[in-house]
């Protein structure tokens, strides 16, 4: 088996049935990349509003760039932590100086690539499969990926009273968060390379995989409807409060433990028309990572702040602790993980081979990295079509 299971990204909307009812059409018609993503665990529906407290909504003094405004995308979720972090802490306004932001908050990745696409927001932090999927439909026009920004933070977590084992997988009946998602591509490809038949479009087989939302997954586990999920932080970790316990981290089926789960995107024009406020985005990106490394317990805390007032209630520590301790706050988008989750998805029978020639353009990324005497990151290939 190749690297084995793809990264990760989940999808949390509303309305569970009626995802998993398009996703099921979408995967049957097959006429393009059908992986659909998103975050986030109690965040609210998308919402429009000015920057959080320290950012945009009191102009930063400095030198306006070439846009007066940027529109920034993300979700309430620890594996958006770049955002919510350098958000909090005001690292991008610094960078921005009198350009604003104004910030938008999306429960799923198709919403936000539409936002995108209709110039509704300019830059967001996203999972792999969203990206993906708006690239290859817009063949190749809409957006780039500029940067990474989380990896890991996806377990195996499973009743310990019914699942000892991975030997123990067959016959029960574990949860991803919704057909065609990161996980759910992960937990079919680890169960074929373990020998398990599963239909990739109803679940059924060896395995029961059941598409279950981040939200709903708690309950279906303290019922029993379910013996173990494949999800990401903070679920994993809420599971585990729950009695469940960690079989698998994904970090494990990865060369040096790592996949991307969160990335930086751009859309074209606003790349080839504001390259100055692209790279202010970037160096606030690059900072914040450095200042979550420095400071994880104040990183921590902001980022659990910014879920508060985005969803409403802050993480107990018994799940924001583990959940956070496993998420790897990067630049580099690991462009080879990317390539490796469209190919899993690929073998499940979920996409058409997708040409992601040219959905990176890392080159200010870069610029940024080399002033700070750090080292350029590669695209894999994936940089020029």
């Amino acid at each position: 088996m190749a690297p084995n299971p793809t990264p990760s990204h989940t999808l949390v909307r509303p309305n569970a049935g009626r995802i998993r009812r398009s996703a099921v059409a979408a995967v049957a018609g097959l006429t393009a990349v059908t992986l659909l993503s998103a975050c986030s665990y109690g965040s609210k529906a998308d919402d429009k509003k000015p920057a959080a407290a320290g950012d945009a909504a009191s102009s930063a003094s400095g030198a306006k760039l070439s846009a007066d405004t940027v529109k920034i995308g993300y979700f309430a979720n620890l594996t958006h932590g770049t955002a919510l972090v350098g958000l909090q802490e005001g690292l991008y306004q610094k960078e921005l100086g009198a350009t604003q932001i104004k910030t938008q908050v999306f429960n799923a990745g198709p919403a936000e690539i539409e936002a995108l696409n209709a110039g509704s927001i300019d830059i967001g932090w996203i999972g792999p499969s969203p990206a993906i999927n708006g690239y290859t439909k817009s063949d190749g026009k809409s957006l780039k990926i500029i940067s990474g920004s989380a990896s890991g933070g996806v377990k195996l977590v499973v009743n310990p009273d019914r699942i000892s084992t991975l030997d123990d997988l067959k016959g029960k009946k574990i949860a991803t968060p919704q057909l065609g998602n990161t996980q759910d591509v992960a937990l079919l490809n680890y169960l074929a390379g373990k020998g398990y038949k599963v239909d990739a479009s109803s679940g059924a087989g060896d395995v029961s995989v059941v598409r279950t939302d981040n939200k709903v997954t708690p309950d279906a586990y303290k019922q029993g409807s379910i013996d173990g999920a494949w999800v990401p932080e903070p679920t994993a970790s809420k599971l585990v409060t729950l009695g469940a316990k960690v079989l698998l981290n994904e970090k494990d089926v990865w060369p040096d433990r790592k996949f991307v789960i969160t990335n930086l995107i751009v859309s074209q024009k606003f790349l080839t028309e504001h390259p100055d406020v692209v790279e202010a985005v970037l160096r606030g990106s690059v900072t914040t990572n450095a200042f979550i490394k420095a400071n994880p317990d104040k990183a921590k805390a902001d980022a659990n702040e910014a879920i508060r007032k985005e969803a409403g209630n802050a993480l107990e520590p018994a799940v924001l602790d583990p959940a956070w301790a496993d998420i790897d706050f990067l630049d580099d988008p690991l462009a080879g993980t990317l390539q490796a989750e469209a190919d899993h998805a690929v073998t499940a029978g979920l996409l058409k081979k997708p040409n992601l020639n040219g959905i990176y353009d890392l080159t200010l990324l870069n610029k940024v990295l080399k002033e700070k005497g750090q080292s350029p990151v590669a695209d894999a290939g994936l940089g020029a079509k």
